[in-house]
C-alpha cells in the first residue's frame, strides 16, 4: 500500500480536487491511504475567525461559502459539512462570549479546516465510484501530548493505527491530517504542515511501499522557484538531507515528515498535482552523488538574540544555563553561534520575546534583532569539499549584503548564516547564480 498525502493548494478548489481524485484513482491498484490538509488559506482564515471572536463578533459566512461554493462546483450537498459548521459556530460563540482565546480552543477551532476537506474529497470520490470514507485521524489512533498549537505524537499512536486498519473495510481511506486528541480527549495539533508529518506517521505504522507528498512545485528544488525562477528539481536526495532541507525552511516538507519514514527505510516521494506527471523528487535512506550544493533554502521571519556576559569566559554550565530558559519556556532554538563571551541564537519571529528577555537579563546583556531571515547552503560532503565558505561570503558580500551571524561546523551538510530579511531573497538568488548559473 502507500500513502498520498494532498496540501492545501492540493485541494484549493474544485478543480483541484477533481484532479486529486483523478491522481488517487490512477493508483488505486496500489491500495492507497490518502491523508489530506484544509482548502488553502482556511486555517489562517479560522485563525483569523478565533482572533476576532475575542474582541468583536465575528462571522462564519467567509468560511461557510468558500467550502459551500466548492461543493456545490462538485455537485455535492451542503448539508455534508453541516454538523462541523454548527459545531464551529458554537465555539466561536464560546470564545466570544469568554473573550478568551487558549490555545486549547484555537486548536479545537483551527482542525474544522481538514475535518471539513477530509469529507468534502471523500464524499466526491465516493461520486466517481471510488467509495471512499472520511476518518479524523485521531479516530484511526493519534494520540498526542497536550502542547496545544505543537503536539507531539506519542508512542502508542502506531499500534492505534495499525489495529484499525486491520478492521477498515472501505477501499480507499480518507484522514483528516494534521489534528490528533490527547490522552483527556482534547483535539491537538501538530503545528502548520503537520499533514506531511500525519502521512509519514501513518506510513511507517503501515510498512507502506512509499509515502507520496503531493503540493504545488515539481519536487524539492534547487531553491524556492518563487524566488529563483530558474530553480531545477533535484532527482535524489537522503533522508539527512532533505530533513536539513524542511528545517531550514525549504516549504515542501514539514520538518518532521523524514523521521517516521527514516525509521522504516520507506521512500519518501515529493510530487506536484499540478504536472502530476512530473518525475519530481524521491527521498531515500542513501543516495550516491559527488559532492557539491545541493540547494538553498531560507527562511524569513526570525529574530536573532544575542546574550553577552564575561560570565561566560571559562565557566561551564552557563550555555547549558542559557538552553534550559529556552527549554523551559518551550522556544525552540534554530541557529547558534558562539564566542568566549557572547552566545547569538535564532528563534522563528512567531513566539512572544518578553519573558524570555527578562529572564536572560539575569545572565547578560540582551539585544533582540527583529525582522531578519536564515539562508542556508546544503551541500553534500561540505565540511570535506574545499572553497564553498568563501564561495558564498565573497559572492554576497560583491553585493553588498551584509552578513550578521554565521552558525558552521555543526552540521556536515550546511552552512547557515543570518542577514535582514529584506536582503533574503536577493541573497538566494545571488548564490543560486553562483552554484547553479542562472
Amino acid at each position: 500500500m502507500i500513502v498520498m498525502k494532498f496540501g492545501g493548494t492540493s485541494v484549493g478548489d474544485a478543480e483541484r480536487i477533481k484532479t486529486v481524485a483523478e491522481i488517487v484513482k490512477s493508483q488505486i491498484d496500489r491500495d492507497p491511504v490518502v491523508v489530506v490538509s484544509a482548502f488553502s488559506g482556511v486555517t489562517d482564515g479560522l485563525i483569523r475567525l478565533a482572533n476576532d471572536a475575542v474582541n468583536k463578533n465575528s462571522s462564519l459566512e467567509e468560511i461557510r461559502n468558500r467550502h459551500f461554493d466548492v461543493m456545490k462546483d462538485l455537485g455535492l450537498d451542503a448539508s455534508l459539512i453541516r454538523h462541523e459548521l454548527e459545531e464551529l459556530e458554537i465555539i466561536i460563540r464560546g470564545i466570544s462570549l469568554l473573550k478568551e482565546l487558549t490555545p486549547r480552543s484555537l486548536d479545537l477551532a483551527i482542525s474544522f479546516g481538514e475535518r471539513m476537506s477530509s469529507k468534502i474529497l471523500a464524499a466526491y470520490m465516493s461520486k466517481l465510484g471510488l467509495d471512499a470514507k472520511p476518518y479524523n485521524a485521531y479516530d484511526i489512533g493519534f494520540v498526542t501530548d497536550s502542547n496545544f498549537g505543537n503536539a507531539e505524537i506519542l508512542e502508542e499512536t502506531e499500534t492505534n493505527i495499525r489495529e484499525f486498519f486491520n478492521n477498515v473495510k472501505s477501499p480507499v481511506t480518507v484522514v483528516a491530517g494534521f489534528i490528533a486528541k490527547d490522552k483527556q480527549g482534547e483535539i491537538t495539533t501538530l503545528g502548520r504542515g503537520g499533514s506531511d508529518y500525519t502521512a509519514s506517521v501513518i506510513g511507517a505504522a503501515l510498512d507502506a511501499e512509499e509515502v507520496q507528498i503531493w503540493t504545488d512545485a515539481d519536487g524539492i528544488m534547487t531553491a524556492d522557484p518563487k524566488i529563483v525562477k530558474g530553480a531545477k528539481t533535484i532527482d535524489y536526495v537522503s533522508y539527512d538531507e532533505a530533513s536539513e532541507l524542511a528545517f531550514l525552511g525549504a516549504k515542501v516538507l514539514h520538518p518532521k515528515t523524514i523521521l517516521p519514514a527514516v525509521k522504516k527505510n520507506i521512500p519518501v516521494k515529493t510530487l506536484n498535482t499540478y504536472n502530476p506527471t512530473h518525475r519530481g523528487t524521491t527521498i531515500l535512506e542513501k543516495v550516491d552523488k559527488q559532492s557539491g550544493i545541493i540547494s538553498i533554502a531560507s527562511k524569513k521571519n526570525i529574530k536573532v538574540i544575542n546574550i553577552r556576559s564575561p560570565k561566560m569566559f571559562l565557566a561551564y554550565g552557563f550555555i547549558a544555563r542559557i538552553f534550559d530558559i529556552f527549554a523551559n519556556l518551550r522556544i525552540p532554538v534554530d541557529l547558534v553561534s558562539t564566542s568566549e563571551v557572547n552566545i547569538s541564537v535564532t528563534i522563528d519571529g512567531k513566539y512572544d520575546t518578553e519573558r524570555l528577555v527578562e529572564e536572560l537579563r539575569r545572565l547578560g546583556d540582551v539585544e533582540i534583532r527583529n525582522n531578519r531571515a536564515s539562508i542556508s547552503v546544503v551541500a553534500t560532503r561540505l565540511a570535506s569539499t574545499p572553497g564553498i565558505a568563501g564561495k558564498v561570503f565573497s559572492s554576497l558580500g560583491d553585493n553588498k549584503i551584509n552578513v550578521e551571524m554565521i552558525s558552521s561546523g555543526a552540521s556536515k551538510i550546511n552552512e547557515s548564516f543570518v542577514v535582514k530579511e529584506e536582503d533574503a531573497d536577493d541573497a538566494v538568488r545571488i548564490l543560486h547564480e553562483a552554484f547553479f548559473g542562472e
